[in-house]
């Protein structure tokens, strides 16, 4: 079928669907797993040191071997491996000093672990809008910076870098702290500069829907030798007696360490990324160009992208109206070609703050929470970031994945133009 159908009976009107193929699930580093991780995996159980740091016999660990290859590959002086990206986003405020009092802005769209870390250290979350890239808006982080706010973290959303010029530039100025959190752009850059590597500290991801993974866990990345020890000694309450810092400041920590079998696996991983992403953005590349009469012409625009270094993991358009993304979205999943409309408000999300209840009641697990330590209001409401919501509820998404083959991007380009032109 020609990419370039404008006509033909749409599959949710009965018509047959553009796509014949099966598209593969976006799982990038889970859908390459191959012979590599399991004699990795393999290598440490018959070694039996599945802890990093001793087993029944000396060698090297793997976690070891990850956290110096990653650093190296991000362009940082430090790398360190978590238990998640969660318990990246944590350890990366306590190694900036974050904690009760301190108020840190998050965009209105990202997973709510975001905001959640921001709890977990003892801190507010501000939330504020994100712009036509869905990435943090700089004007907005600028407009909600108050005396007390001590950090900011912009997320890379869907594979796509922040405005990270503006937005450093914004944080300087006003003495406030940069964590970005990279968890779905793993590899992907700004200006040259590898995601997570610019701020003054970076996080990353390494759960199955990832770009790398190896399950669970997440790396923490900065330059900054205080904040790796700080976040070191928070990872493992352990690694305080074996900290370069002096005892008067050590900090205790908690367990939150990547196992011997997850480092092995997130370390074959590592030297598999630039391929992926050199296959999403080659795919990313011909089915927008496939589509880009049909969404030029029948859209208001493809979403902005702020730097060509892209993950390229998803597509999304914006259409007029909230009513007819819903509408494509659903033309679009009987095509085939799947597709979702980023807001819906009665399907809760965690994507989007509109569904964050638990902020938004500011329910804690104990009875003091955060929001008791800070010296002014911070208020909270489900419409609280209209522009976010306007966007997100006109946007339609498109999952990208390095496995697509050029028979799937063209059926799904062919979807997607038949759908488009019937508007």
């Amino acid at each position: 079928m020609s990419t370039t159908t404008r006509s033909g009976r749409l599959a949710i009107e009965g018509g047959p669907a553009a796509v014949t193929q099966p598209i593969p699930p976006i799982y990038p580093g889970g859908m390459r797993i191959d012979e590599a991780e399991e004699r990795a995996v393999l290598e440490v159980l018959r070694t039996k040191r599945l802890f990093r740091y001793y087993g029944p016999q000396p060698g090297p660990s793997k976690v070891a071997e990850l956290e110096e290859a990653f650093a190296q590959h991000m362009g940082t002086r430090y790398a360190l491996a978590v238990a998640s990206g969660t318990t990246a986003l944590t350890s990366a405020l306590v190694g900036l000093g974050i904690g009760p009092g301190d108020e840190v802005i998050v965009p209105a769209y990202t997973w709510i672990s975001t905001a959640a870390a921001v709890i977990a250290v003892g801190a507010v979350p501000v939330i504020v809008e994100v712009d036509e890239s869905l990435t943090l808006d700089p004007r907005d982080f600028e407009a909600k910076i108050t005396q007390y706010t001590k950090a900011v973290i912009p997320v890379h959303m869907r594979g796509t870098p922040c405005a990270m010029d503006e937005i450093m530039e914004v944080a300087r100025r006003h003495g406030v702290s940069v964590v970005e959190d990279t968890a779905q752009a793993n590899g992907a850059s700004y200006h040259g500069r590898r995601l997570g590597s610019i701020g003054d500290a970076g996080i990353f991801s390494l759960q199955f829907n990832k770009i790398l993974t190896s399950g669970e866990g997440g790396m923490v990345i900065t330059d900054d030798e205080t904040q790796y020890q700080r976040a070191l000694m928070y990872h493992d309450v352990a690694a305080s007696q074996r900290s370069e810092m002096p005892q008067a400041h050590t900090i205790l920590g908690i367990n939150c360490r990547l196992s011997e079998l997850q480092g092995a696996v997130a370390l074959v991983q590592l030297g598999k990324l630039e391929d992926m992403l050199a296959d999403s953005r080659r795919q990313k590349r011909a089915l927008k160009r496939a589509i880009a009469d049909a969404v030029e012409s029948k859209t208001a625009g493809f979403r902005t992208i702020n730097d060509e270094g892209e993950a390229a993991i998803s597509l999304v358009f914006y259409t007029d109206s909230p009513d007819t993304a819903r509408y494509v979205a659903r033309a679009l999943n009987a095509e085939g070609v799947g597709g979702s409309r980023l807001f819906e408000p009665d399907s809760s999300d965690y994507h989007v703050y509109y569904h964050w209840a638990p902020i938004l009641n500011r329910r804690y697990w104990g009875e003091q929470g955060p929001w008791t330590w800070l010296q002014r209001e911070v208020d909270y409401s489900q419409d609280m970031c209209p522009r976010t919501l306007d966007l997100l509820g006109r946007a339609v998404h498109i999952n990208v994945s390095p496995d697509l083959t050029d028979r799937n991007v063209e059926e799904m380009a062919a979807g997607i133009n038949k759908v488009l032109y019937s508007l």
